[in-house]
């Protein structure tokens, strides 16, 4: 058995598999290298696979448009990322740069979704969680990089029932709205005055209404 064999079916994904299907798993490895600094992926970008590194560190973090980095993750040797995207279908979720030379195993996407292909049942849940993953990703990016009156009107964006002039959100508290958006309820408050001020929402009692989504958008 091949040393790369070895090393692939130490890992959690592929602990025991057979040996054909380990085999067949790993006639479609590709192994890159990096050097100190150089990009390994771009978030947004189509997804090539799951990584494994062999050898050096990753850092895998999101950027804002201002150029501002979030971490979410540094991988050592052994560690898998970029597992979302292979089993939801999306774009790459965040971006990776290797902290020191580097090399890694590229396992392409088609050949993590073959060992699930047998069990539909097995596969619609292994999506439901990616998706989950992804959309906690992305409230990490909200709660790192967008202020709370931004957040809020993401959210109200989300929520929103559109009808024929208006859209009116899901009755909430504002302790609720505080919790899903990461900050307290005074805080809320306040920056539902300020989104009233602009003419993006009408509060009418308990009740929020958008009626400018554009200047929410733009706010967002």
């Amino acid at each position: 058995m091949s040393s790369r064999l070895d090393f692939i079916r130490s890992l959690p994904y592929f602990a025991g598999l057979s040996d054909e299907t380990a085999g067949r798993i790993e006639e479609q490895i590709r192994e890159l290298s990096f050097a100190k600094g150089e990009t390994l992926l771009l978030e947004g970008e189509p997804c090539r696979g799951l990584y494994v590194v062999k050898t050096g560190r990753v850092r895998i973090f999101k950027s804002s448009l201002e150029g501002r980095e979030q971490v979410l993750l540094i991988a050592g040797p052994k560690s898998t990322f970029n597992d979302v995207p292979v089993f939801d279908g999306g774009p790459n979720p965040a971006s990776g740069s290797a902290l020191e030379p580097t090399t890694v195993y590229v396992i392409p996407r088609e050949a993590m979704l073959s060992l699930v292909a047998d069990c539909p049942a097995a596969m619609n849940i292994i999506r439901l969680f990616a998706a989950r993953l992804r959309h906690l990703t992305m409230l990490v990016e909200d709660l790192s990089f967008r202020s709370v009156v931004s957040r809020l009107a993401k959210a109200l964006l989300d929520l929103a029932v559109a009808t024929e002039s208006q859209a009116p959100v899901p009755r909430l508290t504002q302790d609720e709205m505080a919790a899903m958006i990461g900050t307290v309820r005074d805080v809320i408050s306040r920056a539902l005055k300020a989104l009233e001020k602009e003419g993006a929402i009408k509060i009418e009692g308990r009740r929020i209404l958008v009626v400018d989504p554009d200047k929410l958008r733009k706010m967002v």
